[in-house]
């Protein structure tokens, strides 16, 4: 009787069909990885790179299950200052590696911190936001929030790391929701953020056909990213129109308050600044990234390859699959970076169609218990950790699933589980448990 009543009480600790996807992902990415590589001079390094991580990484899932995630909640300062410290860390004595300074190179292993700090972001950030619950309504929260997390992100950015941020924001902003925030200033955000894509496309697209500058819309738009006239201009403009849409609604007798549309001229403003700010000094290697997703039949032996030979890699796969470490594609070495960012097209050679839906599910699963465990969770503070971490993992998957089928731009940003990345797999098995210590102490029916 004791050791049923044992038994009883670990599966009543510990989300099985979670723990179950987990375990089934991970084996499945290890073994992917494995025949990723089989062909490589340096797979034996790889090989052996993961499997020091994947002990450690089990480790941090066992930590965040057993340790009582309430304590991030009380002690989130020390958790900030820690992020901070590590962040300072890698710039002062990390290692330059493909082009930033993001690394800890230890003796077995490197380390990259930003992978840590993102969970630790997220249980700061629900800290802080579970703090200001009566206020969360308010502007000046958003405000505050941004205050403290401004450090971070520029932190971040020194190093450079962008993918980091492009995985984190839509994390946040999943948790500003679910913790209540006002939509009207989310929409701002996003409002920001698609004026400044949107210039950020059109800009790329005009370089790529510069025919198109000489008259009418397509002068006046490249005019205005590097034209001051034509800036003032267009804020000219766009101030004016605000001020008529405020005067046209105030004619229906629709009163809504002035203040909404000095904040919206204010973020179509900061938008076309902010995609100014990104054409003038983005990297020719990010260009190529944005030009490869407008049109990656364009150059196909330069920023295009990536993309087509992944695609021809995954289709030569058929439902099927052509078997475990039988890919010829990525075998002869046609597929680059194919145990990192597109070991998806490996996926879809060896495993076929089936493959993909199998990796595919597994993580619609860990989703779904995420979601679950969010509505069981004891406290506001475990709801929003749960609904942030479920906000990072959606946006890994969307992204390597998109960059693969061509609808988003290729972001170097790996699939957790089944890409190559020690960091990466430590931090996101850290995160699963972190939601499984959720479950452990949630509301018991």
């Amino acid at each position: 009787m004791p050791v049923l009543k044992t038994v009883q009480n670990a599966r009543n600790r510990m989300d099985t069909i979670l723990l179950g996807a987990m375990v089934g992902i991970v084996v499945l990415g290890a073994l992917c990885i494995m025949s990723a590589v089989n062909s490589l001079s340096w797979s034996n390094a790889i090989v052996r790179t993961h499997l020091v991580a994947l002990p450690l990484g089990l480790m941090a899932f066992a930590f965040g299950w057993s340790f009582n995630y309430q304590i991030y909640d009380e002690q989130w300062k020390w958790l900030y200052g820690f992020i901070l410290a590590l962040l300072v860390g890698v710039l002062l004595f990390g290692s330059y590696q493909r082009g930033s300074r993001s690394w800890f190179v230890l003796p077995f292993f490197s380390m990259q911190p930003s992978e840590i700090c993102r969970v630790c972001t997220i249980l700061v950030s629900a800290a802080f936001l579970t703090r200001r619950g009566r206020y969360i309504y308010d502007l000046s929260t958003l405000l505050w929030l941004g205050v403290l997390l401004a450090p971070i992100f520029g932190l971040i950015m020194l190093q450079p790391d962008f993918s980091s941020v492009v995985v984190t924001l839509p994390a946040l902003i999943v948790l500003l929701y679910c913790a209540g925030a006002n939509l009207f200033y989310l929409g701002l955000g996003a409002l920001f953020a698609g004026v400044a894509g949107f210039f950020t496309i059109t800009w790329t697209y005009l370089y790529l056909h510069p025919d198109l500058t000489q008259e009418g819309i397509g002068y006046v738009l490249n005019q205005l990213a590097h034209n001051g006239w034509y800036m003032l201009g267009f804020s000219g403009l766009v101030a004016l129109l605000g001020y008529g849409a405020w005067w046209f609604f105030k004619q229906l007798r629709i009163l809504l308050p002035s203040f909404y549309f000095v904040l919206i001229t204010l973020a179509l403003l900061a938008g076309l600044f902010g995609g100014i700010f990104i054409e003038n000094h983005m990297k020719p290697h990010q260009r190529k990234r944005v030009e490869t997703f407008l049109a990656p039949n364009s150059d196909p032996q330069g920023a295009g390859y990536n993309v087509l030979q992944a695609q021809i890699a995954m289709g030569s796969g058929g439902v099927w699959g052509k078997g475990l470490f039988s890919g010829t594609q990525s075998r002869l070495g046609f597929v680059p970076e194919k145990h990192t960012d597109f070991i998806l097209a490996v996926v879809g050679e060896e495993l076929g169609l089936w493959g993909m839906f199998l990796v595919l599910g597994l993580y619609l699963i860990i989703l779904w218990r995420i979601v679950v465990i969010a509505y069981m969770a004891s406290d506001r503070y475990g709801y929003l950790v749960c609904a942030s971490i479920f906000g990072m993992f959606f946006t890994y998957m969307l992204v390597n699933f998109g960059m693969l089928l061509g609808i988003v731009p290729v972001a170097g940003i790996p699939l957790p589980f089944i890409s190559y990345g020690g960091s990466n797999l430590v931090a996101s098995l850290w995160a699963l448990g972190v939601v499984q210590s959720v479950y452990a102490r949630r509301i018991r029916a």
